[in-house]
């Protein structure tokens, strides 16, 4: 089920590392950007080799990532995943599934756009986030 989302997702934004440093205006404009979506347990949020179209906010929930069917990586309220996709329209890196309902915003490339303009103090902790998962996934890669 998806809808617009509202004010009300303003707070859970707040609580999100990425928007740390965002102002309530701010806040208030990234809340308004996204589609706020609920998926059930079990649900495909992205799959490995095929076109990416959307940046996904997990707001409420638990996922894990796979790459090459190798756990990566798990998320929880707060993650974030599919910049890379909208950064350079390559495919997904990964696969993410839902380990638990959950509530997404999700951005499409356009609103993504918006986000780091609103908002330009993310696109450092954007790349260091980008930095961390390079290492990480490059690890488990190499020692599997």
């Amino acid at each position: 089920m998806a809808g617009r989302a509202t004010e009300s997702v303003t707070k859970s934004l707040g609580a999100v590392p990425l928007f740390s440093g965002c102002s309530q205006r701010e806040l208030s404009k990234l809340a308004r950007l996204g589609a706020l979506v609920h998926v059930a347990p079990g649900a495909v949020l992205t799959r490995e080799d095929t076109p990416g179209r959307e940046f996904v906010l997990l707001l409420d929930g638990r996922a894990h990532c796979t790459i090459k069917g190798r756990p990566v990586a798990t998320y929880q309220a707060g993650d974030f995943f599919g910049e890379l996709s909208l950064l350079d329209a390559g495919p997904r890196t990964a696969t993410i599934v839902m380990d638990s309902p959950g509530e997404l915003l999700v951005l499409d490339q356009g609103e993504f756009y918006q986000l780091l303009d609103v908002t330009p103090s993310i696109v450092k902790k954007l790349l260091v986030e980008l930095a961390s998962r390079q290492r990480t996934t490059t690890k488990v890669l190499l020692t599997a």
